[in-house]
């Protein structure tokens, strides 16, 4: 059911997308024909008196369908009303409109999950350093660590139970590039010893790959009014979007050492299972987090995403006319041909290492 609860999620979150463009669209009297939620075979399908809406086979996609693209519509290729005649402005706003939808998504989850949960009033600590996902191919993945380990000591020195206990051990690994380190960790109840030696990083520090957080237990309180919970929503999407923003940042200046951390569908719906077995309020942190994901992924200037179109739009801006079309579909058609080819290894790559991991495997299909 978990697995289930996180493929529903990305199923809402595209849905969020999609519709931010139809209804762009529409509320400006631009023609839509299309409206699909998922790829592939048609499921369900109803005919609307302008657009036809489908939900289809695979929910990891969706499209919006408009009739410039259509070579059997019987809309006149001069109707003002076609996308493609519209001015700059009103197609940027079309083509922007599925990341507003998310980011704006992401705030309102985000608002209510401090509704529902309540706001962390205070932690109560416990020894060690809980340990987040880790990249499979990862330094700490390679000398034995897993998620939800707890590592309690490091080089003989305890983590005591307390808020410093994440950025000392930090400062251990920092300190300690292609010099081994041990740690003792807590798994299952039992106690073990762990060797391992960081990689020094493009910032001459080292690194593990592994994220880390305090051991503690958060107790909620009652939000006081409306206000508060907007007021800290807004804090809490703020330092997502910056914090996602700043992983991005990494990925292209320091690529080597981040590329083993991008994660395709198959370790994304991984993630949100695990939240949702955990505690199932956890899964709207994970769409609010998936959701500003989606929106920076798809503003990136790259071909096939929203934000490749907007390059295109300011290019056509600047010069006074459109490039040319077949310019467009060319770069479009190899773009969408090398993310295809990414999403499919990324696929391939997760599901081979989930195969590997029994545990796992057992509880997907129980």
């Amino acid at each position: 059911m978990s697995v289930l609860a996180a493929i529903a999620v990305l199923a809402v979150l595209i849905l969020v997308h999609e519709l931010g463009h139809f209804v762009a669209a529409r509320s400006q009297g631009i023609l839509v024909n299309r409206f699909s939620l998922g790829f592939g075979p048609v499921l369900l399908k109803y005919q609307g008196s302008q657009t036809e809406y489908a939900v289809r086979a695979f929910p990891l996609g969706g499209f919006v369908g408009f009739p410039d693209d259509d070579p059997d519509s019987d809309v006149p290729p001069n109707d003002p009303n076609l996308l493609r005649n519209r001015p700059v402005l009103d197609r940027a706003i079309v083509i922007s409109a599925g990341v507003i939808a998310n980011l704006i998504f992401a705030y309102l989850v985000l608002a209510l999950q401090l509704s529902i949960v309540g706001i962390p009033k205070e932690l109560t600590y416990q020894a060690g350093v809980l340990v987040q996902p880790v990249n499979q191919e990862s330094v700490a993945y390679q000398a034995g660590i897993r998620e939800g380990d707890i590592i309690l000591a490091v080089n003989g020195q305890e983590l005591p139970a307390s808020d410093k206990s994440t950025p000392l051990l930090t400062k251990e690994i920092q300190t300690h590039p292609n010099q081994q380190i041990e740690l003792k960790i807590l798994r299952d109840k039992q106690q073990q010893t762990l060797k391992l030696t960081p990689k020094l990083g493009g910032d001459g520090k080292g690194v593990v790959g592994v994220a880390l957080s305090p051991n503690a237990t958060a107790i909620y309180r009652r939000p006081n009014s409306p206000f508060e919970i907007f007021g800290l929503a807004a804090n809490r999407f703020q330092q997502l979007f910056v914090g996602t923003l700043s992983g991005f940042g990494q990925l292209i200046t320091n690529f080597q050492q981040t590329a083993g951390q991008v994660s395709g569908p198959v370790n994304i719906v991984k993630i949100g299972a695990k939240l949702a077995e955990d505690n199932s309020a956890n899964l709207l942190s994970f769409a609010a987090i998936i959701s500003i994901n989606l929106a920076i992924i798809n503003i990136l200037p790259l071909p096939a995403l929203d934000g490749g179109q907007l390059a295109f739009l300011l290019i056509e801006g600047l010069r006074g006319k459109p490039v040319p079309a077949r310019i467009q579909e060319g770069v479009m058609q190899t773009g969408l041909v090398l993310l295809l080819g990414l999403g499919i290894f990324l696929i391939v790559k997760e599901t081979t290492q989930l195969t590997s991991q029994l545990e796992w495997v057992q509880k997907l299909f129980q």
